[in-house]
């Protein structure tokens, strides 16, 4: 994911409405990482950990670009293989190669969901995503972000609809930066920058919590001034650099003129519905999807038994 990789597919503000079509199932699987947890995450879901980990190596000074990589080779990995990464597998016993591998297998799964460029340095990145990570703090506004809830979808003069559980600025920031560097060059941008900007781009919320877009009108013409004041106080946590880059990207978020801009608005709103989708669909879930179409009752070696059992009970 560089600058010289190839030309766009949505060119002159167009959307790639083929290129999108192919790609939201991805997304909407790697989406799911906002609710895997594992035992050592202190409570944190893959993507807030995935959130905390960028934000911690961007002040280690490592290139945005090279982050992007490394996070979506490890989130459309984590997309069929949850939590299961590859500090993971080496705990397990495997090989540095063995466990390369079975992340492979995992990539490869939705490889036609991507543009070969893409796929192809994803799966370069894998031998890097096998060790433990190099750790080192996090800033301080990235860990609050992980703790304070996303409103959902608010509508001005009338009651939020509140849903159960609700995500994390972490989880939204996190999951955007990804999408939007994975859809990067279907819109001609450098996918660092994009994903740098899906990072950051409610730095604000590290104080103001999120009333949605009915709170943001009550605000009215107090919000402008409210952002760019809690925008400037998370970005005085940065190294200086760093803040340098950040600070003109945030500047993006205004229009859709720019090709990392249009990538930005594209991944931010596709997680926005994909998130809404996700709770219509865990309401709509029946035990009859578990059974028909997701073989909970999966084939093995006492698969006959387990099917008397439920005939027998009277609960198939």
């Amino acid at each position: 994911m560089t600058q010289a990789a190839a030309r766009p597919a949505g060119r002159d503000g167009q959307v790639p409405r083929g290129f999108l079509r192919k790609a939201v199932p991805l997304l909407r699987e790697i989406g799911d990482l906002k609710r895997v947890r594992t035992a050592d995450s202190g409570g944190l879901s893959m993507g807030e950990r995935a959130f905390c980990r960028s934000w911690a190596g961007l002040v280690r000074g490592a290139d945005p670009g090279r982050i992007a990589v490394r996070e979506c080779a490890a989130a459309v990995a984590g997309a069929r293989l949850a939590g299961i990464d590859g500090p993971v597998l080496r705990r397990c016993g495997l090989a540095a190669d063995e466990a390369v591998a079975v992340l492979e297998r995992s990539v490869a799964q939705h490889a036609d969901r991507m543009d070969p460029v893409t796929s192809g340095l994803l799966r370069g990145a894998l031998p890097e995503l096998v060790e433990e990570p190099c750790g080192g703090p996090a800033p301080g506004f990235a860990v609050v972000l992980c703790a304070q809830p996303r409103a959902g979808a608010t509508c001005p003069g009338r009651p939020r609809l509140m849903v159960e559980p609700p995500e994390s600025h972490g989880d939204h920031c996190w999951a955007v930066a990804v999408y939007g560097a994975l859809l990067a060059r279907a819109f001609g941008a450098a996918p660092g920058d994009v994903f740098l900007l899906g990072l950051a781009h409610h730095l604000h919320n590290a104080v103001l919590p999120d009333a949605g877009f009915a709170g943001e009108e009550l605000l009215g013409e107090h919000l402008p001034a409210v952002l760019a004041r809690l925008t400037r106080q998370a970005l005085a946590d940065l190294p200086a650099a760093l803040a340098a880059c950040v600070e003109p990207l945030l500047a993006l978020r205004e229009g859709a003129d720019s090709p990392a801009a249009r990538a930005f608005h594209a991944a931010d709103v596709l997680d926005r519905v994909l998130q809404v989708r996700h709770h219509a669909r865990a309401v709509a879930f029946t035990a009859e999807q578990a059974l028909e179409e997701l073989d909970l009752v999966h084939p093995c070696a006492v698969s006959g038994f387990h099917r008397a059992v439920l005939d027998a009970a009277e609960i198939a």
